[in-house]
């Protein structure tokens, strides 16, 4: 059981050790080194460990059952996740001033594409398997059962979805957003039974947003 919970934590406490990481370095003292490079790096690790962890992740082997309605259903889920998203980002809704991640060059403002698609790539492609394996298939299931692996996703409580959702909003500024995000992932985790349903949902809303950001410039959101 310790290794089941092990191979799901260890990406994420990664990826959140660099986050930690990354605000060190904000000093002059390292001002030789973009730290912007540093998302590409821990993104390369995370992946690299969820390649290695792969074989021990049984749910990621489950098919949908109706493939056709599970990657509408999803998508369309994730649509309106980052619909909703972008909206509530107001006053208290917002737990401070996040500066994002800015790809541009600092003296002529253009944005450097290989920094963006490492961002774009590593929000889409990694965090959501990284974070899905994390909130929904470990601690969802987990506040309810810590055998957890024993526990289908169609069985979680609701109190297991309200409690993992509100700590998965608190570890986003946009605290609220994230409540809702982590309730549209959870609720379709439960309704499916399949992790790749929030899986699809989640890069699709990071996905969005990205481009998003791009095309706006609110670096805030990134």
């Amino acid at each position: 059981m310790r290794q089941d919970i092990l191979v799901r934590a260890l990406p994420f406490a990664v990826y959140i050790l660099f986050l930690a990481l990354g605000h060190r370095l904000v000093n002059p003292l390292y001002s030789a080194f973009d730290i912007r490079w540093l998302y590409a790096l821990k993104s390369l690790l995370v992946a690299a460990l969820l390649v290695n962890f792969i074989h021990t992740y049984g749910e990621l082997r489950l098919r949908p059952r109706c493939p056709s309605r599970f990657l509408w259903g999803a998508s369309a889920l994730g649509i309106v996740v980052f619909i909703l998203w972008i909206h509530l980002d107001q006053g208290l809704l917002n737990l401070g001033s996040n500066q994002g991640f800015d790809p541009r060059e600092p003296i002529t403002g253009r944005i450097v594409w290989p920094l963006a698609a490492f961002r774009l790539a590593g929000a889409t492609l990694v965090v959501p398997i990284m974070e899905e394996l994390f909130w929904r298939s470990f601690l969802l299931r987990w506040i309810d059962r810590h055998d957890f692996l024993n526990l289908s996703p169609g069985a979680v409580s609701l109190k297991a979805i309200l409690l993992s959702s509100v700590v998965f909003g608190f570890s986003h500024a946009l605290w609220f957003a994230g409540i809702v995000a982590g309730l549209a992932y959870s609720w379709l985790y439960r309704i499916s039974g399949n992790l790749w349903a929030p899986i699809l949902a989640h890069a699709m809303t990071n996905f969005l947003l990205g481009v998003w950001v791009l095309q706006t410039g609110n670096w805030q959101f990134w």
